[in-house]
């Protein structure tokens, strides 16, 4: 299944794709695309309806985050061996793991807004991991079972916030408008072997990052049990699981963001984002 979030910021409804790729209303059926929803018995009971039952949703309404009440952003860096390598770091032994806060997250095709002071605006297609039952200790063979499913993430990054201020990662990831996830969540049924789509980012229309989740230095089962070591994770907890080659850092010279060009990020079989920049307003 593809579930999304459709409406005005704040207002979204549940929804789900058809097999025409028209969204259909799930407000009939289910309040909200919240964490409880995101159980296997509640996605089974989903699956059973038949989708032309539904209503189609008119128009090209604004897609919202495909999950409500996210409890926490986990993100891994660092995770492809060539990104790695572009930023001159070692190959880390064991993922390397940040926050962003979730005041961050917007939908997939909302504005990212670049904050005050911004002099590094960077891009970063991800593969997210959507967490659907609570993994405590969980085993890597077992990881995968504590997946509701997988989103496109871009972990929009300020790297002057984020290197040279000091301190942790966080700062320079957890921005307003820096976590546009979506457009939809496609259960794990649907997406056999996370290790093998393809990741791409375009910015202005030029491809910067063109890459694959095989080159994942650790892979989605193994960050999953690695994180439940260190925190319990939630259902609705999203991680993103980390970035290939071609971010703007590591290009030379450097190139980041600019007010008025527009990312465009795809994972096979995850939909597409669209984000323009813009600056924080005066």
């Amino acid at each position: 299944m593809k579930l999304l979030r459709h409406g005005t910021t704040g207002k979204e409804k549940p929804g789900i794709l058809d097999s025409n790729g028209k969204i259909r209303d799930l407000s009939g059926v289910i309040a909200d695309l919240t964490p409880d929803q995101l159980a296997p018995a509640a996605l089974d009971r989903l699956r059973a309806i038949d989708l032309n039952s539904l209503p189609l949703v008119p128009g090209d309404p604004r897609i919202g985050t495909p999950v409500a009440q996210t409890s926490k952003l986990v993100c891994i860096g660092l995770n492809y061996h060539d990104h790695a390598n572009e930023t001159g770091n070692p190959i880390p032994k064991e993922p390397v793991v940040f926050m962003k806060a979730i005041s961050s997250i917007v939908g997939p095709n909302d504005d990212v807004i670049l904050p005050k002071g911004a002099t590094k605006g960077d891009w970063e297609v991800e593969l997210g991991i959507v967490i659907g039952t609570k993994a405590q200790y969980v085993s890597e063979q077992d990881a995968l079972k504590h997946v509701a499913g997988y989103c496109i993430v871009n972990d929009v990054s300020e790297r002057a916030f984020q290197m040279e201020r000091g301190g942790q990662w966080t700062k320079g990831k957890s921005c307003d408008t820096f976590a546009p996830i979506g457009p939809w969540l496609v259960t794990a049924d649907e997406v056999p072997d996370p290790q093998a789509l393809d990741v791409l980012c375009e910015v202005g229309g030029q491809v910067m990052q063109k890459g694959t989740t095989r080159n994942m230095i650790f892979s989605c089962a193994h960050i999953v049990s690695y994180l439940s070591q260190f925190m319990t994770l939630l259902p609705g907890d999203i991680i993103p699981t980390g970035t290939p080659a071609g971010v703007g850092l590591g290009m030379k010279p450097p190139r980041f963001l600019k007010p008025g060009e527009t990312m465009r990020l795809t994972v096979t079989g995850l939909g597409e984002q669209r984000q323009r920049v813009v600056a924080f307003p005066a």
